[in-house]
């Protein structure tokens, strides 16, 4: 009974237990709900504010402030207390789904929610405590402090100068914002570039922030705006467009001073499109670039273009002697020799010099060094390393604009290591090979000349020893050749052996195939008898002075020759099987000893263009030579044939060529022309068809002619080009028209034997009279007393005065002008004064030559003092002389500390 009561009595107090529990739980329940309510309005609270503050923090961003340490912690805080709060609130959920689908027991459940509901009030008691410290966060950290590596670079040698240039360049607040750097691959512009860069770090600089950009081909405004969100730490999402970063980063720049450094650029940069703002006086920003294109500095608006130059002789050998590492082999006998030839070869390339330097470093003996050279000569692309080299000239190749480009790049090889060729020479070749052709009333020679300022503007060609000659250098000729010959299409197609000293030409097997040859400038003494080159277009074998005669049937198996250059061989004739040669478009004979033009030229029906100026010895040219040849352009006989009056021979007698033959011509556009007699001139005048066409005039011995009257040719002479007057004993002066501006076309004027000439001009020299002359020949002319007239012409760079028995000045002291900063003779690079001995002044004391390079004077014992002594002048010539007149020079200047002493090479 006792224990029935205990169990009677235990099911009541659990039963009151129980309902006490669900009363508890219901109240639970209930304020768990407002409690989750609760902390989802905090949570979206805390949310905005996190908004918010994320928007200032990206302004600051996007003018390059920092954001604080303190902004960067509460929103590390933030993100924490929204996973915890996305935890209880993913938990609460799925309560809320079991307790539909399963009932448990009412304990349990009032517990887990108790548990529940103390991890909402901790969320919660956080949230609140995040959004009151929100109201005291400052973002703003100060403007991002940018900290600059240095850049590991090559052997620097020989970059001061360039260093110096840049670093005034850069230090200077004018508007010149924007500097080119340009050159050939491997001459040094990227070390150069890295060598400013770490310079600036080391000495300091005036610049907010300085940015290195190395360029890519394919992507480069993409590259630049990568590189300059990196260094200013702007952060983006990979979806953004250019747009947007770039108006990120115009943001950040604008009101920064800047230092941008661009390197290997190949592509136009449209700056306006990365955002980074134009340098101009009020920023003081600067934007530095290097390329391989002249032409790309000024798409790209470069106020300054510098080029960098190959390394000096001195300072190659330098560099050269570093890679190689080892001096004291170097500076052996054996070897020394053999190492300059191919520091010589290298040109000042500093990539090739440090190439074959490192290629040479393990080689000990002579044997080594010779085997050396000789690959270079014949295969460079099989040297260590140099396959390197070509290949990054190959970029430049490739970047070329059009396969014709390419092609008279390679056409370029054909010449010798250093040689300068005549520009005008290279375009008629050009010409002849059929690349350029007229159409749609273009120009040729002008669109050749186009072509060759591109190539010199892809650093692919250098300016010669004069402005109108180009070359090639050596490293890139050796490109170029590997390019023709090794990459498959012309492999075994051509034979180039210029200037290698051949007495003996290539054995005839090695000619069967081959495109193009050339032998120029060899001892060549004998050709192939009757050589078969049934796809020969180009043959090239002028300046070989060795080679007298040509064997008679050597021209019968050259279906297709295009171009034939015979130039300066010593031969006397041409053989007859030159009839064959159908295809012939240019021909070159010019500086041969050929006395007779044989009539089986007349076949020649392609032909456009005949060189035979300079052919002294040539005194017979049939008619039917030259007046079949209907194509006919140019036609240069300059120092050449003079038969021009009709004359009739007997029945088994040919008429030579007479002016009105040329008349005939058609397609003649230029002409050369040699006239010995005043017969002959007199005769000229007649032809007015002709006086347009002539750029070429040598008149000699035309006695009785007191003035060549240049109004008697129908144009003036407004083309020639060349003009030579020799040996015309009653010659006193030129006559000049007074109505137009006369001679604008010439060039070079050689006035020679002229004893009764006075003046050269009849007339004053006008403004633009005589405006692209660029050399004076003056010799033997005894009554001559100045050229004044020759003070301001603007082209002129070479004066070469001899034996004048009477000249006294060059300028004649009342024709100076009396405005002492007016510059005399302002291109003028060579004056030759030699036998004057009445010469007692060069210039008048208060002027002084700018651009003079070379100073030559002669038996000019009356001359007592230098045009610069006494002038400050920053560059001062070479001057050769008498060491005895050197000496006597009068030393008492008036400006002693100012004045300089010019190099001084005696005689």
């Amino acid at each position: 009974m006792d224990c029935i009561s205990s169990l009677v009595v235990g099911l009541a107090q659990a039963l009151c237990e129980s309902m006490n529990m669900a009363e508890r739980r219901a109240g639970h329940k209930t304020d768990l709900k407002q409690a989750i309510s609760d902390l989802e309005t905090a949570t979206g609270e805390l949310k905005a504010i996190r908004d918010d503050l994320n928007l200032r923090i990206q302004r600051d961003n996007l003018e390059g402030r920092s954001c604080t340490n303190r902004a960067r912690e509460w929103l590390s805080a933030v993100q924490a207390a929204e996973v915890r709060t996305e935890s209880i609130l993913e938990r609460f959920m799925r309560r809320e789904q079991r307790k539909m689908m399963q009932r448990r027991c009412l304990s349990c459940l009032g517990c887990a929610e108790y548990k529940l509901s103390k991890k909402v009030l901790g969320s919660l008691k956080s949230i609140n405590e995040l959004r009151q410290r929100s109201e005291d966060i400052q973002t703003d950290g100060g403007l991002i402090q940018e900290t600059c590596t240095k850049i590991p670079t090559k052997s620097v040698v020989g970059i001061t100068t360039m260093m110096e240039q840049v670093w005034e360049l850069l230090s200077e607040e004018e508007e010149r914002g924007i500097i080119g750097v340009y050159g050939p691959g491997g001459v040094g512009k990227t070390t150069l570039m890295q060598s400013i860069n770490n310079e600036l770090i080391t000495k300091g600089h005036q610049y907010d922030v300085l940015i290195w950009v190395t360029m890519s081909r394919e992507f480069g405004e993409c590259t630049i705006q990568q590189a300059v969100g990196a260094r200013l730490g702007l952060s983006w999402d990979e979806k953004e467009t250019g747009e947007g970063r770039a108006f990120r980063i115009y943001r950040a720049l604008k009101q920064r001073r800047f230092l941008l450094l661009l390197d290997d650029v190949w592509e136009e940069i449209d700056f306006e499109k990365t955002g980074v703002p134009r340098p101009d006086r009020e920023n003081k920003c600067k934007i530095m670039f290097t390329t391989r294109s002249l032409a790309l500095c000024s798409n790209i608006g470069a106020e300054c273009k510098l080029r960098v130059e190959f390394l000096e002789k001195q300072h190659a050998w330098e560099l050269f002697c570093g890679k190689v590492g080892r001096r004291g082999l170097l500076e052996s006998p054996l070897i020394r020799r053999h190492a300059e030839t191919i520091v010589t070869k290298c040109g000042g390339l500093p990539l090739a010099l440090i190439t074959l330097g490192g290629a040479m470093a393990h080689r000990e003996t002579e044997e080594e060094w010779i085997h050396a050279n000789e690959v270079l000569n014949r295969f460079p692309a099989e040297m260590k390393g140099m396959d390197y080299v070509f290949a990054l000239l190959k970029f430049s190749y490739d970047n070329l604009e059009s396969d014709l480009l390419r092609t008279c790049f390679l056409y370029c090889a054909l010449f010798p290591e250093n040689h300068s060729i005549e520009i005008e020479q290279l375009v008629e070749y050009w010409v002849g090979e059929g690349f350029l052709i007229s159409s749609h009333g273009v120009n040729t020679i002008y669109q050749g000349y186009f072509l060759v300022g591109d190539l010199k503007a892809a650093c692919l060609l250098e300016t010669g020893d004069e402005k109108t000659q180009v070359k090639m250098h050596n490293v890139v000729r050796s490109f170029a050749l590997w390019m023709a010959s090794e990459q498959g299409t012309y492999k075994e197609l051509i034979l180039v052996e210029p200037s290698m000293g051949l007495t003996e030409a290539p054995k005839t097997e090695r000619w069967r195939h081959t495109l193009v040859i050339s032998l120029l400038d060899n001892r060549l003494q004998m050709l192939p008898e009757n050589p078969i080159c049934p796809n020969l277009t180009t043959l090239l074998l002028q300046q070989n002075s060795s080679l007298k005669k040509i064997p008679a049937n050597f021209f019968m198996y050259m279906p297709v020759l295009r171009v034939l250059d015979l130039s300066f061989t010593s031969i006397t004739e041409i053989p007859l099987s030159i009839k064959y040669l159908v295809e012939l478009y240019h021909l070159a004979l010019s500086g041969t000893k050929i006395s007779v033009l044989p009539q089986e030229l007349r076949n020649l029906r392609m032909l456009k263009h005949l060189d035979l100026q300079r052919t002294q010895f040539l005194q017979t040219i049939p008619r039917d030579a030259i007046c079949w040849l209907s194509k006919l352009e140019v036609l240069n006989l300059y120092y050449s044939y003079a038969g021009w009056e009709l004359q009739s021979y007997g029945e088994d007698e040919e008429e030579e060529l007479g002016f009105a033959d040329l008349e005939h011509l058609e397609n003649l556009t230029t002409l050369g022309i040699t006239v010995l007699s005043l017969e002959s001139l007199k005769t000229l005048y007649e032809f007015d068809v002709l006086h347009k066409c002539i750029q070429h005039l040598h008149v000699e011995e035309c006695n009785g002619l007191p003035h060549f009257d240049l109004s008697s040719l129908s144009n003036h002479g407004g083309n020639i080009r060349r003009l030579s007057i020799k040996s015309c004993n009653d010659l006193e002066y030129l006559i000049t028209p007074t109505d137009v501006d006369w001679l604008p076309s010439l060039e070079v004027l050689t006035v020679h034997s002229l004893h009764k000439l006075s003046r050269v001009w009849g007339n004053s020299v006008s403004q633009e009279s005589l405006r692209n002359i660029r050399c004076i020949n003056i010799s033997h002319c005894h009554k001559l007393k100045n050229v004044s007239w020759a003070q301001q012409l603007p082209k002129l760079e070479t004066i070469d005065l001899f034996d004048c028995r009477e000249l006294e000045e060059l300028i004649s002291d009342h024709e100076s002008p009396s405005i002492e900063d007016l510059v005399l003779f302002p291109g003028l690079k060579t004056l030759s004064i030699r036998d004057l001995p009445e010469l007692s002044s060069i210039l008048p004391s208060r002027f002084s030559f700018q651009k003079l390079e070379t100073l030559v004077i002669i038996n000019c014992t009356k001359v007592k003092k230098l045009p610069f002594q006494e002038r400050v002048q920053p560059n001062l010539p070479a001057v050769y002389c008498d060491e005895k007149w050197w000496d006597a020079l009068e030393k008492d200047q008036p400006i002693t500390e100012l004045c300089c002493s010019p190099r001084f090479v005696p005689n």
